[in-house]
């Protein structure tokens, strides 16, 4: 009855390495058919200068006249915009990026409807090339900064300082 039980307790062993090492084998293998993200080739900064990206999403990069270093872009900003709709805050996108995938950015890039005053139409006019090479751009920086204040409906008085649109 002995020999049975150490016989058991090793053959349960080498199964349970069995699984184990065959679990790490697949996963290694998952992990190689599915690409890494690509760098960013330069393309991708260049669109976020000039789709003026930062200009909302970066503090100060407006009354700076653009020369904010490039480790403090698209971080969000405190200020808020204030309108019929209530007040929004510009994103850190650089936060939001590190949490979606490159497609899933496409799918956002192509469907969302953001509220102001954010230009959500010109991303749909951009191509997949395009939202590709901001999406790595961005994601190439690195996570940084905290994440943007929260939404406030019209109700709420936002904190200063916040830029106000008329109403209807």
């Amino acid at each position: 009855m002995k020999l049975i039980n150490v016989m058991t307790r090793k053959t349960l062993c080498m199964l349970g390495m069995g699984i184990l090492a065959g679990t790490i084998a697949a996963g290694e293998v998952n992990a190689k058919s599915k690409p890494p993200v690509q760098k960013d080739d330069g393309r991708g900064r260049y669109l976020v200068i000039i789709a003026g990206c930062n200009d909302c999403h970066t503090a100060g990069y407006a009354d700076a006249a653009g020369k904010i270093p490039e480790k403090d872009w698209l971080t969000g900003d405190r200020i808020g915009w204030r309108g019929p709709w209530g007040t929004t805050y510009s994103a850190n996108l650089r936060l939001h990026m590190q949490q979606i995938s490159e497609e899933q950015w496409l799918t956002i890039a192509r469907a969302a409807e953001f509220r102001p005053p954010m230009p959500w139409y010109i991303l749909r006019e951009m191509t997949d090339q395009d939202l590709r090479a901001i999406y790595r751009f961005i994601r190439d920086l690195g996570p940084a900064g905290e994440p943007a204040p929260a939404f406030l409906p019209p109700t709420q008085e936002p904190p200063q300082p916040y830029i106000l649109f008329p109403g209807d």
